[in-house]
């Protein structure tokens, strides 16, 4: 990282104190290392991190950066929230936040992981009732079902199972079995993923997902229900994504802000 460890932070004044506080690039940059070294074990699982003034004098910057630091990992899921204790290590699992959209891809490359698909089938058929009704087709109407193994550097996390409707599964069936993002490809076509529904509960690994994850039949998975649509309020997937256990967590949000009458799901695992 750009920080050099016991280098004061410098303290700019004026319009350039304004620009730092408005970029917020310091305190960014320590979560983002202490984030990679929660995620590679660095400080062991349940393990504590450093107090705050030694943090600050190991990056170089104030304590107030390395509260801000520590707010992130916090919203993360990473670090417990009390304030004037050293915090502890809740996990290494690779922490997804439902704060944003973003696709398996683009979360992966985010965490500083290496992403990869492996279609497993690809089959076109009727579409069911359930199908039908949450992609908002006619009866009668055909449906694109994919099966992917989806990993991170090489290693197997979850099993994508996505429901699409014609307009979408058309060009998906075009695609080599290998691509990596099925999404971005589907951007250059027009086609965006602009909002979704979340589920999150856990299931028993059936027979697939024992054989693509090498996991125990009937173990248990973290499953991920999603309904996504575009600008206009149109699915363009209905998908179930199932994680092995420790691969994963989710964060959300929420806030005093969002009256409850104007609630609604934000993007969840």
């Amino acid at each position: 990282m750009a920080l050099e460890p016991g280098r004061p932070e410098s303290r700019p004044t004026g319009a350039a104190a304004g620009a730092e506080r408005t970029s917020g690039s310091l305190y960014r940059k320590v979560a983002a290392d202490l984030r990679e070294a929660i995620t590679t074990g660095a400080f062991g699982e349940a393990g504590r991190l450093p107090a705050e003034g030694a943090l600050a004098e190991q990056y170089g910057v104030s304590r107030g950066t390395v509260r801000q630091a520590l707010a992130v990992l916090r919203s993360d899921g990473l670090v417990t929230s009390r304030r004037g204790t050293r915090r502890v290590v809740l996990g290494t699992a690779r922490v997804q936040s439902f704060s944003e959209l973003l696709s398996f891809t683009h979360w992966a490359y985010s965490m500083g992981e290496e992403p990869g698909g492996i279609l497993d089938s690809l089959v076109r058929r009727p579409a069911d009732a359930a199908e039908r009704d949450q992609l908002r087709l006619e009866p009668g109407s055909e449906v694109y079902v994919t099966v992917r193994l989806r990993t991170l550097s090489g290693k197997p996390v979850m099993v994508e199972r996505t429901i699409y409707p014609p307009r979408v599964g058309v060009i998906v069936a075009e695609l080599p079995p290998d691509v990596v993002s099925h999404t971005e490809v589907l951007r250059e076509h027009g086609i965006l993923f602009t909002d979704a529904d979340h589920t999150i509960d856990i299931v028993a690994a059936n027979a697939d997902d024992a054989r693509l994850l090498g996991c125990r039949r009937g173990g248990p998975l973290l499953r991920e229900r999603r309904r996504t649509t575009d600008p206009t309020g149109t699915p363009v997937e209905w998908s179930q994504d199932r994680y092995l256990p420790g691969t994963v967590a989710f964060s959300i949000h929420n806030s005093l802000a969002t009256s409850a009458l104007s609630r609604h799901a934000r993007e969840s695992d």
